[in-house]
């Protein structure tokens, strides 16, 4: 293999790799270990580093309690063996799952159909700017620039290569989309605005406003969320075209950073451009109700140049972590789950210099006042608490700016420390 690449060790295959980032010594353990050793040396090191640490990172992955009951059902065999349902007949089980999970995405948004879910919620983003442009016929992106940043970069991946132009629209000071700069780059050539809500800050955008606007000119409107708890209460999305997003909050792990469910929803008179899979309900020769694969728009079942995408993984296992928490919590539960969410978030940001002044939800961004989001950060690390996130790496101008995030995981106790250590000079 190396040879055929032209390379001479196995090295050469990471060099492209910063030297800061690669491991070349050895690890600092005793020779001769075995492996049960070596598995009980890395369980011992991972609790030292995670056990006992409260979390105020949020941002795109966020630290929600996971039922016990999700685990017991999704480590049945019959769910993890699954893979796409072709064959109806043997597949009820797993497609009668895909369907609630549609259902209940539907319900969650306000949509009308719903896929069997995406990779992730930021892969999710560029499918429907996609189906956009597919729909529109037209060639050219708005997304805001209080968009997740590494979504943005995901839809740049994308669009790139298809040479449809993505222009980003600012955001005012308040942190909200800046409406007079989108009225000023909306044209007849705009297939999609994208914006989300609650937006990277943790603020809510005006939906229903924009959805004037991005109609009279004829355009979809994409609507984002990373955070599914705030549709537990907030208005749902209805006036928007097309609903993506990311359900990681319903009991999947924050892990390393994957793997999640990414979600699309949209309105029926759009399920043709709609990408993956739908499983629908209908009756078996008995006349009994059963479940199939109603419609799957990919290029291993039409013609690849009428797919409309080639995501082709079936997500069910990661959807069915978000369907049974959704089903365990029912409307009320997730109600007040979001209600709590809400108010420990707001505990913690009376404390607090915020940079915005517009409603927000679990997250929001607070000002260090001289001292940088570093700093603070190592001081809290030291009293076993993980901070939030420094926002100048994504947005320069927000320099000793941090987004922060409470949920119901997070004690007053913890809490009051975080600001303390805002407060400390």
């Amino acid at each position: 293999m190396l040879a055929t690449l032209g390379m001479q060790s196995e090295e050469d295959l990471i060099a492209y790799l910063p030297p800061a980032v690669r491991f070349n010594s050895r690890l600092s353990m005793e020779d001769g270990k075995s492996e049960f050793e070596i598995v009980d040396y890395f369980k011992e090191r991972a609790e030292r580093n995670a056990n006992g640490y409260a979390s105020f990172l949020g941002a795109g992955v966020y630290n929600h309690y996971r039922p016990v009951l999700v685990d017991a059902i999704v480590s049945r065999g019959e769910f993890l063996t699954s893979y796409t349902p072709y064959q109806a007949e043997i597949s009820q089980g797993i497609l009668a799952a895909i369907f609630e999970f549609q259902t209940m995405v539907c319900q969650l948004t306000g949509m009308e159909v719903a896929n069997a879910s995406m990779y992730d919620g930021s892969s999710a983003v560029p499918e429907a700017a996609m189906m956009a442009v597919r729909v529109t016929h037209r060639d050219r992106i708005l997304i805001a620039r209080a968009v997740h940043p590494e979504y943005r970069e995901v839809l740049g991946t994308y669009t790139h290569r298809q040479h449809i132009p993505v222009e980003e629209l600012a955001y005012e000071k308040n942190g909200r989309l800046d409406l007079d700069d989108l009225k000023a780059k909306l044209d007849d050539h705009t297939a999609a605005v994208i914006v989300q809500s609650p937006n990277f800050f943790g603020l809510i955008e005006q939906i229903d406003e924009l959805s004037h606007i991005v109609h009279g000119k004829g355009a979809l409107l994409v609507v984002v969320f990373t955070e599914a708890v705030a549709l537990g209460l907030i208005e749902p999305p209805r006036h928007a075209d097309i609903v993506v997003g990311e359900l990681q909050s319903f009991a999947i792990s924050p892990s390393y950073g994957g793997p999640f469910a990414g979600i699309i929803a949209t309105h029926e008179k759009f399920i043709r451009q709609i990408p993956g899979r739908l499983a629908g309900e209908t009756t078996d020769a008995s006349g009994h109700r059963a479940f199939c694969l109603t419609l799957a728009t990919r290029e291993q079942h039409i013609r690849r140049e009428k797919a409309t995408s080639n995501i082709c993984t079936n997500q069910a296992l990661l959807a069915l972590m978000a369907t049974v928490f959704m089903s365990l919590y029912g409307k009320q539960g997730m109600r007040e789950l979001a209600e709590q969410n809400l108010a420990k978030a707001h505990y913690l940001a009376d404390k607090l210099p915020l940079a915005f002044d517009a409603p927000f939800f679990n997250e929001f961004v607070a000002r260090t006042n001289g001292k940088s989001p570093e700093q603070i950060n190592a001081a809290l690390l030291d009293r076993k608490i993980i901070g939030g996130l420094p926002l100048a790496r994504f947005y320069p101008e927000l320099e000793n700016c941090v987004l922060l995030c409470a949920t119901e995981m997070s004690r007053r106790q913890d809490m009051d420390t975080l600001a303390q250590a805002f407060a400390k000079q």
